[in-house]
């Protein structure tokens, strides 16, 4: 897979930051996020899901460095996955640690929006 970065955060996360690593693999924007997802953060967060100039965007979150994921975070992840529908792309979350799996999974999230749990299966699948 060609793997091509286009944006590049702070890779050091403190307690109550964000940090979030875009890169694009096979044409599938790739954002790998660190750090929690709050309504302190959640606009960084939805800034980076904006691939409004792509055609048919496609994109994937991984979560695996998440380490809190309130209910700013899920709305950001839901107007995402409506925008991207909206464009004939999709959203999909990869590897979610078990703490904001169990979030998703109380919300109902991952009925709406495709989850996996590695970001290699997000990919692919």
């Amino acid at each position: 897979m060609a793997e091509e970065e286009v944006t590049d955060t702070e890779q050091a996360v403190q307690p109550g930051e964000l940090s979030i690593l875009a890169t694009v693999t096979d044409g599938i924007h790739v954002l790998t996020v660190a750090g929690e997802i709050d309504h302190q953060t959640g606009d960084t967060l939805h800034q980076a899901l904006d691939v409004s100039d792509a055609a048919q965007p496609r994109v994937v979150v991984d979560l695996a460095r998440v380490t809190f994921l309130d209910s700013s975070g899920i709305n950001v992840l839901i107007i995402a996955h409506c925008a991207l529908t909206e464009a004939g792309g999709w959203l999909r979350l990869a590897a979610p640690g078990p703490s904001v799996q169990r979030i998703l999974q109380l919300v109902g999230i991952d009925t709406v929006i495709d989850c996996h749990e590695t970001l290699q299966q997000a990919l692919t699948n």
